[in-house]
């Protein structure tokens, strides 16, 4: 990994765990409104990004999550394997566009992980919390989209890392 890889994970990182840091209370509920999940788009641009996310997630799960163990289980192993699908999916999906929508129905359907998390945790009724997770995780991916697009205009994330 060369050193420009190193530092643009490496603050992928740090600006996962400060977004997360700031909405802290929605991040880990029933809900699961996290906002820095749209940093996961990042990986349609350059699969290179897994390592920033999966950092992120790790860190902020350790330093901020009320269950540690479980959410470095399970958030950190939805993360990877979310990303992993999306980066495989990519090679057959040239459009932009179309990466991020795969990438937010990828994230949306495995919020089955956070809720089997939080069924096992904390008892929570598995396709309730499923529900809840995966629209919260969807609404953060969509809204996401046009963001990280927009900002992707000025930065080219492709090339970035």
């Amino acid at each position: 990994m060369n050193i420009r890889t190193l530092v643009g994970n490496g603050v992928l990182a740090a600006l996962y765990i400060a977004v997360s840091m700031l909405i802290q209370p929605f991040g880990f509920t029933q809900i699961q409104f996290r906002v820095s999940e749209m940093f996961n788009h990042l990986v349609v641009f350059n699969k290179k990004y897994i390592y920033g996310m999966v950092l992120g997630v790790f860190l902020t799960n350790l330093l901020f999550s009320p269950m540690k163990a479980y959410d470095l289980i399970f958030g950190v192993g939805q993360t990877m394997i979310s990303l992993l699908i999306t980066i495989a999916c990519c090679r057959f999906v040239k459009n932009i566009w179309a990466r991020m929508v795969v990438n937010t129905i990828v994230f949306t359907i495995t919020m089955f992980l956070i809720a089997l998390e939080l069924h096992l945790a904390f008892g929570l009724p598995f396709m309730f919390t499923w529900l809840t997770t995966a629209i919260g995780e969807f609404i953060v991916m969509a809204v996401g989209m046009p963001i990280i697009y927009a900002l992707n205009k000025r930065v080219n994330f492709e090339k970035l890392v």
